[in-house]
């Protein structure tokens, strides 16, 4: 009965703002859309991240560019800053200006545009570059103003809102884990160019089937929002009621919780830098024998299970908008086409190959590997088992990052000092995306909603704003602190940079722990 009536509330919602009220597996079908629509830009997104530093360190006569790892690891902490600052200017623009579809339509747009440039990098370094100004510029106007258009699908009171963001959160994971999967695979294996073009052509692919499902929206995100629900208004007045000493404990708790948010994503950004660097010179990674095959069955079920999963997503939504949008199913079964075809032609040629050689970029697909099937398991934890405070829970995500780098520095204690080559287990790799993804989950999903939760109404934008600030300063030094890796290694051991890295967030979990009973008295009674 209550199920019945929370569907019938979320109904009359989707009918009010014009949306295609049509369900699929009990949430509207235009969350499907978005779905599609964020995992392809994920995929272009990390597809691409997966390249870039392995690309710049190899030799030239590989195909790469023959940098040195510290050059390759500036220009990285560089990129990855600037992406997470520009979301801060792409919400402005969609709020005042553009509204939210056209800034995700320009936004797709100038990323496919970017992979395109980068694809002609054989021609010219400029139009690399080129390639990462349009990316950083397009992910900043898709990256906050899609995720805006899912909140608004649902009412305020719907207890299927957090189930909706979710599903879009696997969207994000399964666009990111194919991503990295096939365009480095191809990048490494086959050439850079084609690694880097084929990220592009999904992300072409997703604006297009958004394009032509703009119908199904209704009138959300259609043109900046200026006006203020009655729902808005009583909150508003209710935070002017709030006492100044609680509003102002609040936001210095929230302050704290970015603050540490900063040491986690500086030791856990490193995956797409120094780890990276680690996989390519110094873990082993040909595999011979029982090893090899293996590896070859784990890697064809990691390559086929999760394009069998999304295309049966897009079956369900198909069956459902197929003949009100045929475009849209059109140019997505297109792409789906697409990736089956790499995926049983990747899985034939390692089969058909005579050795195996891990590439570099397989081991950033661990993270999105284990976020989707251990996320269920800490929800569960939270919900039934143990719900600590916001600042334990950053304190253990803080401790679990650094146990990965711990991992990671034990693996490296035979590297002799100075060392440019080694051939470390890959069990230490793999260690170290373990425990890195189990403290993600401990503190990714909960930080914006203690933020939300924290902030007085009329700064709530400003709060999130800061947070993207903060994961963009976090990547900066991510980056900047990679580019030390042979100079420490060369006057220390490589075993002592992976110690650094994982002791400044386990300082920083250390004292959050210290001091998260007078945090939690702080929130006044917001958990």
């Amino acid at each position: 009965m209550i199920q019945q009536k929370e569907d019938e509330v979320l109904v009359n919602h989707l009918t009010k703002q014009g949306i295609d009220n049509k369900m699929v597996m009990g949430h509207p079908a235009s969350l499907f859309v978005l779905f599609f629509t964020e995992m392809w830009e994920r995929f272009s997104y990390y597809g691409m991240r997966a390249l870039l530093t392995v690309f710049l360190i190899t030799e030239i006569v590989k195909g790469g560019w023959g940098w040195t790892n510290a050059e390759a690891m500036q220009l990285y902490a560089w990129y990855t800053g600037l992406v997470y600052l520009t979301p801060l200017i792409g919400g402005m623009i969609a709020d005042k200006l553009t509204g939210y579809r056209k800034a995700i339509l320009l936004g797709a747009l100038t990323m496919t545009l970017g992979h395109l440039a980068m694809a002609f990098e054989t021609f010219g370094s400029s139009f690399f570059y080129l390639g990462l100004v349009l990316m950083i510029l397009g992910n900043g106007l898709f990256k906050p103003n899609i995720s805006s258009m899912v909140g608004q699908l649902y009412p305020d009171t719907s207890t299927k809102k957090d189930a909706g963001y979710t599903i879009f959160y696997m969207g994000i994971n399964a666009g990111a884990f194919l991503g990295m999967l096939l365009c480095g695979y191809i990048g490494e294996k086959i050439g850079w160019h084609y690694g880097f073009g084929l990220a592009g052509v999904f992300m072409f692919f997703g604006m297009l089937q958004f394009f032509f499902a703009q119908k199904i929206f209704g009138i959300i995100g259609k043109k900046p929002d200026t006006t203020h629900t009655p729902q808005e208004h009583v909150e508003k007045i209710t935070n002017e009621e709030t006492p100044k000493h609680v509003v102002r404990d609040r936001l210095i708790v929230a302050g704290v919780l970015m603050l540490a948010s900063v040491f986690f994503f500086f030791a856990f950004e490193q995956a797409g830098g120094s780890m990276s660097i680690f996989a390519k010179d110094y873990t082993q990674r040909v595999l011979e024998g029982n090893a090899g095959l293996t590896f070859k069955w784990i890697d064809a079920a990691l390559t086929i299970f999760p394009i069998l999963i999304v295309t049966w997503v897009l079956y369900s939504l198909s069956k459902k908008i197929a003949s009100a949008y045929p475009l849209t199913i059109t140019f997505t079964a297109l792409s789906f086409a697409i990736i089956w075809g790499l995926g049983i032609w990747k899985v034939y040629r390692e089969f058909s190959a005579e050795q195996t050689e891990v590439t570099v970029s397989w081991f950033q697909i661990l993270n999105s590997f284990f976020i989707i099937t251990l996320a269920s398991s800490f929800s569960k934890m939270w919900e039934k088992i143990w719900n600590p405070s916001g600042a334990v829970k950053f304190a253990l995500g803080l401790l679990l990052v650094g146990v990965g780098f711990v991992a990671l520095a034990f693996g490296a204690s035979s590297i002799p000092k100075g060392a440019t080559t080694a051939t470390v287990s890959m069990v230490w790799l793999i260690l170290a995306y373990f425990f890195h993804t189990t403290g993600e989950l401990c503190l990714s999903p909960v930080g914006l909603s203690y933020i939300s939760k924290l902030s007085p109404k009329k700064f709530v934008g400003l709060l999130f704003g800061l947070w993207f600030t903060a994961s963009a300063i976090a990547n900066f030094i991510a980056g900047m602190t990679g580019s030390y890796i042979d100079r420490i290694s060369e006057a220390y051991s490589m075993s002592i940079f992976f110690y650094i890295i994982a002791s400044i967030p386990i300082a920083a979990a250390l004292l959050l722990l210290i001091f998260s009973s007078k945090l939690r008295k702080m929130t006044h009674g917001i958990d």
